[in-house]
């Protein structure tokens, strides 16, 4: 036997002179093998050992490894959702352009067929009223709830700041043209944009998520001009009657507020009424009110048809289209409002 380089004497171990030659033996052969204490205690036999340093096990060192391990996954997590979020920023531009290019496209096929149809009797008479009086019915009630509240305030704080310096007729005068230049048109179309836009989005995303819009495609018949055509001119059927109801409510509470409260006298509120409202405003709340209407009609039939992903996609939808149809008719009645201020400055009847 050897061990290393050098040759190890085979025989049996018969006493102490032995076994300590065979320890010399090994140490001289392997520097790096000690002798067990424990060889002593097994007669006939010897015992080596490996001698090597011991070593240093810090306590810590799992918890700092695991430690690190997190910090890395975090830190991998936060990259990615950073570069997610920078490319669904840069994609919005894009994203809204096409957008906004379908609905000019949905928008010019809409009124193309609306007069078409209207002119060859083609257009589904039946579906435009039952889309009317369901639109009708969901507006209506909110627009006089609406209307009320915003004549009365538009009345008690002008009638506070009227009396200040003793000019109590011109309380008529201020509300008419409060309710009659702003109130109606833009009640009216947050109405369309609140309850009649969730209620044509809603009914389109559903008909979506059931495929019927695909399989009308496949029957031959237009989606836009079978569906989005009756919902467009429903709506613009009901804007007059919800301005007028907007109309009627908002003067009649602010004339009780004024006679009844501020002991404005009759015949000088509707006399500054009629000094200071005109014809021109009436025409111009039912074209702001049109414009609307036409609005939410597109946005909602576009983003209700283009839902997609179930439930959650129609609930997108709905969201989506509400939010639009408020900024664009804010947005709409802006420019407007600068035109008639332009063109038709407010002057004494």
């Amino acid at each position: 036997m050897e061990i290393g380089d050098r040759p190890v004497r085979e025989r049996p171990l018969t006493g102490q002179s032995d076994r300590d030659e065979l320890q010399g033996q090994l140490l001289s052969a392997a520097p790096g093998l000690a002798h067990d204490e424990a060889a002593d205690a097994h007669p006939g036999g010897a015992v080596a050992v490996l001698d090597r340093p011991p070593v240093e096990v810090d306590p810590a060192g799992p918890q700092t490894d695991r430690f690190q391990a997190s910090t890395r996954a975090v830190v991998n997590g936060l990259g990615k959702a950073a570069s997610r979020a920078a490319s669904k920023a840069g994609s919005i531009p894009s994203t809204s352009v096409a957008t906004t290019g379908r609905g000019v496209l949905l928008a010019a096929k809409v009124l193309r067929y609306a007069v078409t149809d209207t002119l060859t009797l083609r257009l589904p008479f039946g579906e435009l009223i039952i889309q009317a009086w369901t639109l009708l019915k969901v507006t209506a009630l909110p627009a006089v709830l609406m209307a009320i509240p915003f004549g009365a305030m538009v009345a008690v704080q002008v009638s506070g700041l009227v009396n200040e310096v003793g000019a109590n007729s011109l309380v008529g005068s201020i509300t008419g043209v409060a309710v009659l230049r702003q109130g109606a048109p833009v009640t009216a179309g947050l109405l369309m944009g609140g309850a009649a836009a969730a209620a044509i989005a809603s009914d389109f995303g559903a008909r979506a998520i059931r495929e019927e819009l695909d399989a009308l495609r496949s029957l031959g018949v237009d989606p836009v001009r079978r569906l989005v055509v009756p919902r467009f001119l429903a709506l613009q059927l009901i804007t007059p009657i919800l301005v007028v109801i907007v109309i009627a409510m908002g003067v009649g509470a602010a004339y009780l507020i004024a006679t009844v409260v501020n002991d404005v006298t009759p015949g000088s509120f509707w006399l500054s009424f009629g000094a200071f409202a005109k014809m021109v405003d009436v025409w111009f709340t039912l074209g702001k009110g049109l414009v609307f209407a036409a609005i939410v009609a597109i946005v909602s039939c576009q983003r209700g048809m283009e839902a997609k992903g179930g439930p959650r996609g129609v609930a997108d939808a709905v969201n989506a289209s509400v939010v639009l149809n408020v900024l664009l008719i804010i947005v709409v009645n802006l420019a407007i409002t600068q035109l008639q201020t332009m063109f038709f400055p407010m002057a004494v009847a």
